[in-house]
C-alpha cells in the first residue's frame, strides 16, 4: 500500500472534490491524507454528494495499491 496506513475504525473528513460524471472524489482527513472514492461507496443510495460536505468514513485498500473511502455518511446524518 502506498502512503500511510490509516487507523483502523471510522474516519472524519471533508469532501474536497466529486466530479459527478464520472463519479469520483476525493475526501481529505484532518491530517491532510487525501482518499479518493467512488459514487457507490455514498451510503445514502443518491450516488451524488457537494463538494465541502462533512462526512465519516471507512478507510480500506483499494486498487492502485493505496487507501480509499468506503462506507461514506454525510456527517449531518450520523446519530449520536
Amino acid at each position: 500500500m502506498v502512503g500511510p496506513i490509516p487507523s483502523a475504525g471510522p474516519q472524519f473528513g471533508r469532501v474536497t472534490s466529486f466530479d459527478p460524471s464520472r463519479g469520483l472524489g476525493t475526501i481529505t482527513h484532518a491530517d491532510g491524507t487525501e482518499y479518493p472514492f467512488h459514487a457507490t461507496a455514498i451510503t445514502d443510495g443518491t450516488r451524488a454528494i457537494a463538494e465541502g460536505t462533512d462526512v465519516v468514513f471507512t478507510p480500506a485498500p483499494g486498487r492502485q495499491g493505496r487507501y480509499e473511502a468506503l462506507s461514506i455518511v454525510a456527517s449531518h446524518q450520523v446519530p449520536e
